[in-house]
């Protein structure tokens, strides 16, 4: 005849009845048996255990599914002869219903091969009837929540360290190294911030390639969301943008087609991208602007920094196919640098929580930082940056920095 009783896999640690260091919350059994005889066997033997565990008794597998929700009990004992399931079919409904719950399978004496499959198809454990006493009943239900706790935290483990191996892949195309070749006209400093969820890689890229005719093109976006869709699309937008700019589209038209490739690659249609692209001509020291929703930018010279937000158009995907993102034409010194991040800088929340840093707190943060070596001031504003948010649990978002000057090559030359 049917039984199944279920106890909470949280609840046992090295005392049967310990719920947690310190803790004595009375372990929770759920009895699904049919026959009034077994299930006062198995009340005796709940009995006899110390401190005694709460027990509950069902019928039915239905019934027992009404009690697998959110207040689940810490095991389940399952005979396989329920009035609504036979077999191995009542141990996999109780996994589909809830496969967090350890489950101790209850055999008949001639049925010991069957207890045999059940341990094959998921269940912790099994018991013969008949042959069951209180003290081998005890050790089965412990045995059973450990084997099913150490099963989760090694389904846990393989599930990160499978995130952290896509992570790296996705982050790999997402932060490139730049293609600047041998006569590089510019220095590139990029760095990347993981937000407090690291398991959740963001839609943050960049890339810089330089041209045969040397001219260098740069960029920085962030699609919207986080996981790894967003970080997909965001890849899907670079290595677009790159083979675009490999086969010499640029302009506006370079964004036209980046926002094609973003509604096809989108999940939904509510997610966009912003970005800030650059055209740095080192014949004219000339740069050539196109922004996308993106924020602003740090102009860094030798007289000090300005925060620069250029006209622009919407991000890709608001209104696809119908906005515009005009050009606009900037000099750069040779003393001077521009520095590009995604709005995970400013964003955050600083202090006690109840404010966020903003663009106008970045900028005023900036004006504090030594700027002459640009890997010390971009390192040095994220550390700040982090250092004010700490108390609010850290980063919010990813951030992603490219800083770009010219070259000391280039520097020379004027």
């Amino acid at each position: 005849m049917p039984t199944v009783v279920v106890v909470r896999s949280d609840a046992l640690n090295t005392d049967l009845f310990a719920v947690g260091p310190g803790s004595r919350r009375q372990l929770h059994l759920l009895l699904v048996e049919d026959d009034p005889g077994d299930a006062l066997l198995v009340e005796e033997m709940v009995a006899d255990l110390s401190p005694r565990p709460r027990l509950d008794w069902v019928r039915t597998l239905t019934e027992a599914g009404d009690r697998l929700g959110a207040d689940a009990p810490d095991c389940v004992l399952l005979d396989l002869h329920l009035p609504d399931a036979h077999g191995l079919e009542a141990l996999a409904a109780i996994r589909d219903q809830n496969d967090q719950v350890p489950v101790v399978v209850m055999t008949g004496l001639d049925q010991e091969r069957t207890g045999l499959s059940a341990l094959a198809s998921g269940a912790q454990d099994y018991l013969v009837k008949g042959r069951v006493d209180p003290e081998l009943f005890g050790r089965a239900v412990r045995y059973a929540i450990q084997r099913k706790q150490a099963e989760l935290t090694q389904a846990a483990l393989q599930a990160s360290q499978m995130r952290a191996q896509e992570n790296s892949r996705l982050e790999r195309g997402l932060l490139p190294t730049p293609l600047l070749g041998a006569d590089a006209a510019v220095e590139v400093v990029s760095r990347y911030r993981p937000g407090r969820d690291h398991s959740l890689l963001g839609g943050d890229f960049y890339d810089v390639v330089q041209d045969p005719t040397g001219v260098v093109h740069a960029i920085i976006g962030d699609v919207s969301g986080h996981g790894p869709d967003a970080a997909a699309t965001g890849v899907a937008l670079r290595l677009a943008w790159r083979t675009l700019v490999l086969s010499g589209v640029t302009g506006a038209r370079q964004l036209n087609l980046l926002e094609e490739v973003l509604v096809a690659e989108r999940a939904d249609q509510q997610t966009f991208a912003t970005a800030t692209s650059l055209v740095l001509d080192p014949a004219t020291r000339q740069v050539s602007v196109r922004r996308a929703g993106h924020p602003g930018m740090l102009r860094c010279a030798d007289a000090g920094l300005s925060w620069l937000e250029v006209p622009g158009g919407p991000a890709l995907g608001f209104i696809p196919g119908q906005a515009l993102w005009p050009a606009h034409e900037l000099a750069l010194d040779a003393d001077a640098g521009l520095m590009l991040f995604t709005d995970g800088l400013f964003e955050g929340r600083v202090g006690d929580g109840s404010t966020r840093l903003g663009e106008d707190g970045l900028f005023a943060l900036a004006q504090t930082l030594p700027t002459e070596q640009p890997e010390s001031f971009v390192d040095a504003l994220i550390g700040q940056v982090a250092e004010l948010s700490s108390a609010a649990g850290g980063l919010d978002d990813d951030v992603a920095i490219l800083y770009l000057r010219w070259s000391d090559v280039m520097r020379r030359n004027t």
